[in-house]
């Protein structure tokens, strides 16, 4: 699972999320400077790192690097929410005790969403996670006559109890092939400072 990217690390990755391209240390580093002072070296090391971790790819471009994004940052959003409650002792007490913390606009936000993995939904996001339609690209939770146990009937009630977990795992950034072009020493490519 992924750990939280520390505060430089997710200043990076957020410009690399927002631009949506393949970009340059150098790039980053003039966002960056407009808001704190920093050095181009620091810059190219979190990089580096940020490959090293999966997060980027790299590509090599003249003298310098490209990175691009391997996930999105609703995915490394959605894996650090699936991290935390998978390591909760009560997964259900943990959900409501975050519904709880959720504003109106975050509630719906979770409405919404729910919608959209199941076409079928009503207002009750959790009547969602359970029976969901066969023919949508959610998981169907409900019992088929083959799951159905000898002596009841395909008629008897589906057990709608909920999985142990709804939602699978999103992928983790996976680490490049060693392949890459970087120069046979480790170091980084001069960017013609």
């Amino acid at each position: 699972m992924p750990r939280q990217l520390g505060e430089l690390e997710d200043a990076v990755m957020t410009r690399v999320w927002q631009w949506n391209r393949p970009v340059t240390v150098r790039e980053v580093l003039e966002d960056l400077q407009r808001e704190r002072s920093i050095a181009y070296t620091t810059v190219m090391t979190v990089m580096d790192n940020l490959h090293q971790k999966g997060w980027v790819r790299r590509e090599v471009d003249g003298r310098a690097y490209r990175y691009t994004a391997v996930s999105t940052r609703a995915a490394y959003s959605a894996a650090l929410m699936n991290e935390a409650w998978s390591r909760s002792d009560n997964p259900a007490a943990a959900l409501v005790a975050f519904f709880g913390m959720m504003s109106p606009e975050q509630r719906e936000a979770l409405q919404d969403a729910v919608r959209m993995v199941s076409p079928a939904a009503t207002d009750n996001p959790t009547d969602n996670l359970t029976n969901s339609p066969a023919d949508t690209p959610t998981r169907d939770l409900t019992n088929s006559p083959a799951d159905t146990p000898a002596g009841n009937s395909a008629d008897s009630p589906a057990d709608n109890s909920p999985p142990d977990n709804p939602v699978a795992d999103p992928p983790e950034p996976a680490a490049e092939a060693s392949g890459s072009a970087a120069p046979a020493d480790g170091t980084e490519p001069e960017s013609g400072r």
